[in-house]
C-alpha cells in the first residue's frame, strides 16, 4: 500500500478519483458530478463533500480502505502555494477557499496536495506521458473551460502567487463573448468545450447544422458534444465549426510560442477525445498564425498520452513527490 497514492481531478462538471501506483498506472477510479450549486454553503464545502464521496466510492471500487495513502487534489482556476483556490471562474462555489484546510478537516487520517489542475496534468504528461523527454512544453487542457501547465527547464512554472498559466483567460476578441471571469473574449470562450457548444450553437441559429437543430429542437440547445459526434460522422457543416475552433486553438497557441518558445503542445482534457477532428485543423493553422511560421524550426502539437485521467494521475504522483 505504501507505493500506491490517490488523485483527485476536480473539474467543471466531473470529480474524478484515481488510485495508482508509483509508475502511474491506473488500478482503480471512479466519478461523480461536480456539484454546480453550493453557494449557499461556506466557499468550497460542497466540493469537499463530493471529493469525500468520490474517495468513498474509490476505495469500493478498489476493494480496500485507502486511507492514509498520499493523496493529491487538482481544482481548476488560479492555486495558490498554500492551497487556496483564490479564484475559480469555472467552479465559483469553491472561490476563497482554503481547499488543504478544508480537506484535511472533512478527511480524517489523510493529508492532501492541493495543485491546479492542469499543473497536474502537465506533472504526469511529463513523467509518463506525452512530454517525456521534452522540459520546454505547454500543457493546455480543453474542458470546461482551459487550463494551462508551464513546464520550463524540467520543473512546472507556478510563478510568485502559483496563479501561472492561467492562459484560457488570456483575451483574444476584446469584444467578444462573456466569461465566467466576468470579462470578454477570453480564450477559452472560443477553443474549449464550452467554446464548441457556442460556436455550434451559432452555426445552428444561422441554418448550418439543420439536423443538430432537428435532434435537439430548437438552435439553443445544440450542445458541444452533438457537433463532435456529427463531424466525426462527416458532417461537413460539423467539420467547419471546428476548423474554426481548431483555428481559435492555433491563435492562442500562436500566442504561447511568442511568449515561451516551447518545443512541444501537449493538448489534454475532456474535448481532446476528439483529437482526431481538432488536432489537424489546429496544426494547419499555426503555421501561419506563429511569427516566422515558416522559417523556425516546428513546435509539435500532440494529444495528451493520459487522456482525461492526466490531471488525476498527476495529483496522486504529486502528492507521492511531496
Amino acid at each position: 500500500m505504501s507505493r500506491l497514492a490517490v488523485g483527485v481531478d476536480v473539474g467543471g462538471t466531473k470529480v474524478l478519483a484515481v488510485l495508482v501506483d508509483r509508475s502511474g498506472a491506473l488500478l482503480a477510479e471512479a466519478r461523480r458530478a461536480t456539484p454546480l450549486d453550493g453557494i449557499r454553503d461556506a466557499p468550497g464545502v460542497a466540493v469537499v463533500d463530493e471529493v469525500a464521496l468520490a474517495l468513498a466510492d474509490l476505495a469500493a471500487a478498489a476493494g480496500t480502505d485507502l486511507t492514509g495513502l498520499p493523496l493529491g487534489v487538482g481544482v481548476p482556476g488560479m492555486v495558490s502555494h498554500a492551497g487556496v483556490l483564490t479564484f475559480g471562474p469555472n467552479l465559483h462555489s469553491a472561490t476563497g477557499a482554503d481547499m488543504t484546510k478544508l480537506l484535511g478537516i472533512r478527511l480524517r487520517g489523510w493529508q492532501a496536495t492541493v495543485a491546479n489542475d492542469a499543473d497536474a496534468a502537465a506533472f504526469a504528461e511529463h513523467r509518463l506521458g506525452a512530454a517525456q523527454g521534452e522540459d520546454e512544453f505547454a500543457m493546455v487542457t480543453l474542458g470546461t473551460g482551459i487550463g494551462g501547465g508551464i513546464v520550463t527547464g524540467g520543473r512546472i512554472l507556478r510563478g510568485r502567487r502559483g496563479y501561472a498559466a492561467e492562459i484560457g483567460h488570456m483575451i483574444v476578441d476584446p469584444s467578444g463573448p462573456r466569461c465566467p471571469c466576468g470579462r470578454r473574449g477570453c480564450w477559452e470562450r472560443y477553443a474549449s468545450g464550452a467554446g464548441v457548444a457556442r460556436l455550434g450553437r451559432e452555426a445552428a441559429a444561422a441554418g448550418r447544422l439543420p439536423a443538430l437543430v432537428a435532434l435537439r429542437g430548437d438552435a439553443e440547445f445544440v450542445r458541444g458534444e452533438d457537433v463532435t459526434h456529427a463531424a466525426a460522422a462527416g458532417d461537413k457543416e460539423a467539420l467547419a465549426v471546428l476548423d474554426e475552433v481548431g483555428w481559435w486553438l492555433a491563435l492562442g497557441l500562436a500566442n504561447l510560442a511568442a511568449v515561451l518558445d516551447p518545443g512541444r503542445f501537449v493538448l489534454g482534457g475532456g474535448l481532446i477525445e476528439a483529437s482526431t477532428l481538432l488536432l489537424p485543423p489546429a496544426r494547419r493553422h499555426l503555421t501561419g498564425l506563429l511569427e516566422a511560421g515558416e522559417l523556425r524550426e516546428p513546435i509539435e502539437v500532440v494529444a495528451a498520452d493520459l487522456g482525461a485521467h492526466a490531471g488525476a494521475i498527476g495529483a496522486a504522483l504529486l502528492s507521492q513527490e511531496r
